[in-house]
């Protein structure tokens, strides 16, 4: 079974799609840094070097399970060339009934 087919089963629970669902900005957030230090062409040893860590914090930060502290992304940020700017939009209103 290929990953996409198990996604498409798992979501047909709707607990599992709504979870999933609420975890799409941290994967846009994972997204945006790994793109950042390919656009940068860096590795991420590079990228730790610059931000003076180790490189599994920049594995870490790239695969994380929790989201990094603001001061982390501006460091990984300037690491890579980059600045952060923070935005806002409106929610999506969800239809109830």
């Amino acid at each position: 079974m290929s990953l996409q087919n198990l996604k498409e089963k798992a979501f047909q629970n709707e607990a599992v799609k709504r979870e999933y669902d609420a975890l799409a900005p941290e994967f846009e957030l994972i997204n945006e840094l790994i793109s950042m230090r390919t656009a940068a062409g860096l590795t991420q040893e590079e990228v730790a070097r610059r931000m003076h860590t180790a490189k599994s914090n920049v594995c870490r930060i790239e695969k994380s399970g929790k989201s990094p502290k603001l001061e982390t992304i501006r460091r990984y940020a300037d690491a890579c060339g980059f600045e952060v700017r923070i935005g806002f939009r409106p929610a999506a209103k969800v239809a109830t009934g």
